[in-house]
């Protein structure tokens, strides 16, 4: 075997590693929205509530992602990211134990802290193993983990807590472990990744903060649409006449078709060499499935067209810090990056749990997804053109 290809190898199988441990994440999350029905009626509170608790998880990312990029860039990639696996553990036990909403809350985010720290820097260790090779490609391959996680959470938690006990099924975040142990032991970073620094630097320039911002602002409203659908699109099918068991299918069609949908969206995406139009397509799209859902589509097919059309941006989103960040400073912008995405996830999924309340309409949530994704295209406009202005032609375009 050639040293390119026993490197090619050693990139794929990096990624492999960091794909499990992020699927671990996306699996806590959903884990209390998937349970949403069961417990409304087991803590005693309404959907606005319910909203809250799944948002807690991304409340730590508010305060904590821009220093969590600077600690990772301190201390090393993966010493902090194992850190962050421990408390999504220690917090998915406490959301198991916990008999009331505050408890719940609480363990929500201890290991929504540990879900911040380990999104930041896988995100940045991917772009150390991939920078001007397969990038697109590779982010779709690692944004794929998290519908990994949801549909698998979608899954098995419904029948698992209807067989044994909410606690039980809650008690399989703890799977947070696996991803430990092989970051552990078979993880390393490739030769040329910037060595950690000796002092706590956050030395971005102007134009990095505004396109991290606006890519941040890209990532979070795609994926408030994303998560408003499979938090409240599972009540939505119940009042219109579905079983729980039926909706939680109809809506995990979501992640399981995006799972093929992201890896050959990012392959296309590199082929085409069109990231504007492409993602511009596919949000328009998006809005228009949402709001036809809402109206009354099928939901098996308009769930399957949703995440159909879903897969494609979100390598090209992933990839567009990387196309402004210096490597040193990877770590720390992917640390702005995503705090716009938290926030819009701490923000806007309640919000829509509490128009859901206000409005007493099921369909509310849905309309709200479709709307937001109207504002992702408007954050992309603002990023291409401040590109533009600076005349840099997206890194994209050569990945």
């Amino acid at each position: 075997m050639s040293k390119s290809h026993e490197q090619a190898s050693v990139r794929w199988l990096m990624l492999a590693i960091l794909f499990i441990a992020r699927t671990t994440v996306g699996f806590q999350f959903q884990s209390v929205a998937a349970l949403g029905p069961v417990m409304v009626t087991e803590l005693s509170i309404d959907y606005a509530t319910l909203g809250t608790l799944v948002g807690l998880y991304m409340l730590p990312g508010v305060l904590l992602a821009i220093p969590g990029g600077v600690l990772g860039q301190r201390f090393g990639d993966k010493r902090v990211s194992l850190i962050g696996l421990g408390l999504m553990i220690l917090g998915g036990f406490i959301v198991a134990a916990g008999a009331t909403p505050l408890a719940v809350g609480f363990g929500r985010v201890v290991s929504g802290t540990g879900a911040v720290l380990l999104n930041i820097l896988l995100t940045k260790m991917v772009t150390d193993w991939f920078a001007r090779r397969e990038i697109v490609l590779a982010m779709a391959l690692l944004v794929s983990s998290w519908p990994v996680g949801i549909g698998l959470a979608l899954l098995v938690m419904p029948p698992l807590a209807a067989a044994l006990s909410t606690a039980v099924a809650l008690s399989l975040t703890a799977l947070a472990s696996t991803g430990a142990l092989l970051l552990l032991f078979y993880y390393r970073p490739p030769v040329a990744a910037p060595a950690g620094g000796t002092s706590f630097q956050l030395a971005l320039s102007a134009r990095e903060w505004s396109l991290c911002i606006l890519s941040g602002m890209v990532w979070g409203l795609f994926n408030v649409a994303y998560a408003a659908l499979l938090v409240f699109g599972p009540a939505f099918l119940i009042a219109g006449g579905n079983s729980a068991p039926a909706a939680a299918a109809a809506v995990s069609l979501v992640s399981w078709v995006v799972l093929v949908s992201l890896p050959l969206g990012g392959y296309l995406a590199q082929r085409l060499n069109a990231p504007n139009l492409l993602m511009g397509a596919c949000f328009a799209a998006l809005a228009l499935i949402a709001a036809a859902l809402a109206m009354g589509m099928p939901p098996v097919l308009a769930c399957a067209l949703f995440g159909l059309v879903a897969g494609p941006p979100c390598g090209l989103i992933m990839a567009m810090p990387g196309e402004v960040l210096t490597a040193r400073n990877r770590a720390a912008g992917m640390g702005v990056f995503y705090t716009c995405y938290y926030l819009g996830m701490t923000a806007l999924i309640p919000l829509a749990g509490a128009l859901r309340d206000a409005t007493k309409d099921p369909a509310t949530p849905l309309w709200f997804a479709a709307a937001t994704l109207v504002g992702a295209a408007l954050a992309l406009a603002g990023v291409r053109l401040i590109q533009r202005r600076a005349e840099v032609s997206p890194v994209v375009r050569g990945a």
